[in-house]
Formats: structure tokens, C-alpha cells, sequence
């Protein structure tokens, strides 16, 4: 095994263990709904039209499959992917992924956890404590981002 390899395991080793402890407090439920979607993504849009913010929000299952995408006009190319990633990290993870935005100040080492968007705007969907997926927007700033994600988990 090549030393680069050992080290990558070593790393992920001890990101997985930093996280352990918050990840345990929760647990997957059913996955979120085409329905229940559509309803955040409403109330997200509705947050974003308020304050002429043009975005990308994605919803995805607890998995980090796309259940729901929209993307307004005008809204820059890259937070198509963006939105998607930040909705991933926030599902798989079980926590925002303002988190691992925060830790990488900390620890630069996060960058190379696999899956994970260190990028403010992704945020779990919880139902009776279990995550149910994610909703990540992108195309304004990090906490507008943010903003509209936790717009449209009231939504539901």
C-alpha cells in the first residue's frame, strides 16, 4: 500500500471520528417525498423572489439523489452543481454543510473528505428527528444561500 494511500485512510479515518459523535444524536428516517419537495421548493423560490435573489436549489433523498431541482433565470451557471453538492453534503453527512465551512477554517485537512462541500447553503431535512435528505441552494452568498435553504424547510 503506497504511503499517499495510508495517509488518505488515516485522514478519513480521523474526519469520520471528529463527526461521530453529532452523526450518532441522529438517524435516517424515510427518504423525503416528491410531494414535501416540491413544497420546500416553493417556499425556498418564494424566499428567494422576496428579496430578488436569483438561485439553484436542489432536494435530494437520503442518499444524496436528486429528488427535486429548480433554477431560476438568470442565475450563474455554476451553482447549478453547486446546489446539488451543498444538498448531497447536508443529507449524507446528517448536518449543514456550514460545518464543515466552519472546520476547514480550523482544520484544512476537511477539504479532503470525500463528498463533502465545505460551502454554507446545504441543510438537512428532519422529521421527528430522523433525515428524511437535504435541500442546498447556491447563487447568492454563502448565508443567503443559507437563508433560503432554512426558508424552505419551514415550507414543509
Amino acid at each position: 500500500m503506497s504511503t499517499l494511500k495510508r495517509i488518505t485512510q488515516a485522514l478519513c479515518v480521523t474526519l469520520f471520528a471528529l463527526f461521530a459523535v453529532q452523526a450518532w444524536a441522529q438517524s435516517y428516517g424515510p427518504s423525503v417525498g416528491i410531494d414535501d419537495a416540491k413544497k420546500m421548493a416553493a417556499a425556498a423560490l418564494a424566499e428567494a423572489k422576496k428579496n430578488n435573489w436569483n438561485v439553484a436549489i436542489a432536494i435530494v433523498d437520503t442518499h444524496g439523489f436528486l429528488v427535486y431541482y429548480e433554477m431560476m433565470d438568470d442565475t450563474q451557471t455554476a451553482s447549478a452543481l453547486i446546489a446539488v453538492e451543498k444538498a448531497k453534503t447536508a443529507a449524507m453527512f446528517r448536518r449543514p454543510s456550514r460545518v464543515f465551512e466552519d472546520f476547514s477554517a480550523k482544520r484544512v485537512a476537511i477539504l479532503g473528505l470525500p463528498g463533502a462541500t465545505p460551502i454554507t447553503g446545504g441543510v438537512p431535512i428532519m422529521k421527528g428527528g430522523k433525515v428524511l435528505g437535504g435541500i442546498g441552494v447556491s447563487g447568492v452568498t454563502s448565508d443567503q444561500d443559507e437563508q433560503i435553504a432554512k426558508a424552505g424547510l419551514a415550507g414543509m
